[in-house]
């Protein structure tokens, strides 16, 4: 599952070994509300996103107001919903999914943004994906 991660946050994408915080495994769909164990459901998370995401499926889009689903690293792909903003920074949700999951799990938390600062002066970031 790290391999599949690529050693990343599947929300956020901080980089483990880069982390204040420990990783965790996630429930996509959690076991409260009727998820599984199984690999399809589970995501390498940061504490962070993690403990604010909880047992959340959906929140709130802030641009349309209306609910939307979190984003799930396990049905699609994270480019298609977030991007960076031009210094590399900052998180940007595309879709309602995107600013939704953005709002929800406080994906540009201070903390975050300095290690990607960081990380940009030493070559480390942004994260190179691989093909989704």
């Amino acid at each position: 599952m790290i391999a599949r991660a690529q050693n990343r946050c599947e929300y956020c994408l901080s980089r483990a070994d880069f982390a204040t915080e420990t990783f965790v495994i996630d429930h996509v769909c959690p076991l409260s509300l009727g998820g599984s164990n199984e690999l399809e459901n589970l995501a390498l998370a940061c504490s962070g996103c993690n403990g604010r995401k909880y047992n959340k499926l959906e929140d709130f889009d802030p641009i349309t107001g209306q609910l939307a689903p979190i984003f799930n690293p396990r049905q699609q792909t994270w480019r298609d919903h977030f991007a960076w903003n031009e210094n590399f920074t900052l998180v940007i949700g595309l879709t309602a999914i995107g600013r939704a999951t953005l709002n929800a799990l406080d994906m540009n938390r201070k903390g975050i943004i300095n290690i990607r600062i960081a990380l940009y002066t030493i070559g480390k970031h942004p994260p190179h994906l691989a093909v989704d």
